[in-house]
């Protein structure tokens, strides 16, 4: 099954996403989608599932968080991490945690459901793609206009029963920075 994961559009569909789309069985939006339109647009590529990000309004109807189940992974989305980014990566960089980060990342993991696998985030702009405890941690980057100096890019989840994959796409004529596609073995434990 295939899962194309978009964030932080702020109104804005990229023309290339629709043929980058499609193939796609389902889309998740990560927030900050910006307009109703956007998702619209989204919904007659594939099945659109999104959660409100910090910029979205309440009109939108959209829920700050969302579980889904795919092929018998349980995908956890909300739009911005209960701490930065950039700790998630520190921490995934250096293993095995000991002391307070230990701690801080046994919290950190209590804000999670305890069977989800894969979760799906957006806000930095910053693409993400790691693994930490058993979970996949996944940001898509920003689909929207170029902000900052970060890459413009999407993602793709790929779920069998082997595992999933996370991999990138860009939106920009040059590519260069985007991270490295991330694989998840099926039947992994939770090790927080």
């Amino acid at each position: 099954m295939k899962v194309a994961i978009v964030s932080d559009t702020h109104g804005y569909l990229d023309p290339q996403l629709p043929e980058l789309l499609r193939g796609a069985d389902e889309i998740l939006h990560a927030g900050d989608v910006g307009t109703a339109a956007v998702l619209d647009e989204l919904g007659a590529i594939a099945p659109t599932h999104a959660v409100r990000g910090n910029v979205d309004p309440e009109s939108l109807g959209l829920p700050p968080t969302l579980t889904r189940r795919v092929e018998g992974v349980e995908i956890y989305m909300l739009h911005e991490l209960p701490k930065p980014q950039s700790v998630v990566q520190k921490w995934a960089e250096t293993l095995p945690l000991e002391g307070k980060s230990a701690e801080h990342c046994r919290r950190f993991f209590a804000e999670f459901p305890e069977t989800c696998r894969v979760v799906i985030f957006g806000h930095s702009h910053e693409p993400c793609a790691l693994t930490l405890g058993g979970i996949l941690f996944f940001n898509p980057g920003s689909a929207g206009k170029k902000r900052f100096s970060l890459p413009r890019c999407l993602g793709l989840l790929e779920i069998s029963s082997q595992g999933v994959r996370a991999t990138f796409r860009g939106l920009e004529r040059y590519n260069e920075g985007l991270p490295a596609s991330v694989w998840l073995p099926a039947g992994g434990a939770r090790l927080w």
